[in-house]
């Protein structure tokens, strides 16, 4: 929504005035009448992977002058990716899963990656069942191990009903 410096001046100090902005929606929605050209100021890596180039989705600029917020989660990144590029078929997901996890791995040349006897048994346990729940849901990791030791645990969420 561009708001011009009319409606700018007309809602300020305005008690009565009131914006509701949910920003997920608006970002996975707008743009939709266009069939081309869709500005959204990232690459649609997706229809990159479609046509065969392989790619990853990364991040690292968590908390500095480039981008002032962020907790360093990839998942994060993937759900990011998936908003803004309206991505919400599975197969489109899971390509955004890959792009964290094995399309990273092609790209930085790992031959030992994945779940192979004589590997590094490098594992983040997600609380997810599918990879494309995994990105919509931006799941915690349960636990992660690096070379096989424990790095990370966490306990997995509890809803307590109320009263």
């Amino acid at each position: 929504m561009i708001i011009d410096s009319g409606t700018l001046q007309a809602l300020t100090g305005s008690q009565q005035a009131l914006l509701r902005e949910c920003l997920a929606t608006e970002l996975f929605m707008m743009g939709r009448d266009q069939e081309y050209n869709v500005r959204r100021g990232v690459a649609d890596v997706n229809l990159l992977v479609e046509h065969g180039v392989n790619c990853s989705l990364s991040t690292n600029n968590v908390l500095n002058p480039f981008t002032p917020f962020g907790d360093g989660s990839l998942l994060r990144m993937a759900n990011l990716q998936a908003n803004v590029c309206q991505i919400g078929q599975a197969s489109r997901l899971r390509d955004c899963f890959a792009m964290l996890t094995e399309r990273s791995a092609r790209l930085m040349n790992l031959k030992d990656y994945g779940i192979a006897v004589g590997n590094p048994a490098d594992i983040v346990v997600l609380d997810a069942t599918t990879p494309e729940q995994a990105v919509a849901e931006i799941c915690d990791p349960l636990a992660v191990f690096k070379r096989g030791v424990r790095t990370v645990t966490r306990a997995r969420a509890e809803l307590h009903r109320p009263g």
